[in-house]
């Protein structure tokens, strides 16, 4: 896929598939981007990645490597598995941000979109979500849903910048506990 430009001083990434060696990084990226009952488990990461119908993008830095795991990251140790997104090990990995959707029949559905703090405002979630969308509509859908916490601010102000529309609240959707907007997009005409 081509390189894009970032905004903030013009650094390089690329949008490329999912490589299992990426598993382990995606997870802790969204277990910094999340609050606890929002983060997912790495069970249920895998799961949503797994499902039929399933896609994983992965935005890479230009300047990093592609993404494979070298020998050194083999050998770390694991005790820092539990917990919350080793800043040091994502840093090291060169991916800037990640997102996950899925197609259902003529709808897409964006599962999460996962950016890092220092490539936020940059440029590359919106590349994310148009070439997820790009996929979602080769796929056959014809219009794309997301969910996302009420009090989520920067992230409905994000959606909104994204062309999604505020479609309803879903009481209790997060662990019982929060709701949700759930917000929708058309991709094509259905005519």
């Amino acid at each position: 896929m081509p390189l894009h430009s970032r905004y903030n001083g013009g650094v390089r990434f690329r949008i490329r598939p999912f490589k299992k060696a990426d598993f382990r990084t995606l997870w802790r990226i969204d277990q910094a981007c999340f609050e606890p009952q929002l983060a997912y488990s790495q069970a249920e990461l895998d799961f949503y990645m797994r499902r039929p119908g399933s896609f994983t993008l992965v935005a890479q830095d230009g300047a990093a490597d592609d993404g494979t795991e070298s020998e050194r990251d083999k050998n770390k140790d694991d005790s820092a598995q539990g917990k919350r997104g080793s800043t040091d090990e994502i840093a090291d990995s060169g991916i800037l941000g990640f997102i996950v959707a899925e197609s259902r029949r003529r709808t897409g559905h964006i599962i999460t979109i996962d950016v890092v703090e220092k490539a936020r405002r940059s440029g590359v979630g919106s590349a994310l979500m148009q070439a997820a969308e790009e996929k979602l509509l080769r796929a056959g859908a014809t219009s794309v849903a997301l969910e996302t916490p009420v009090n989520n601010a920067a992230a409905i102000r994000f959606y909104k910048s994204e062309g999604y529309f505020a479609e309803k609240t879903v009481a209790g959707y997060y662990s019982n506990q929060m709701d949700a907007l759930v917000m929708t997009k058309a991709l094509a005409s259905t005519s």
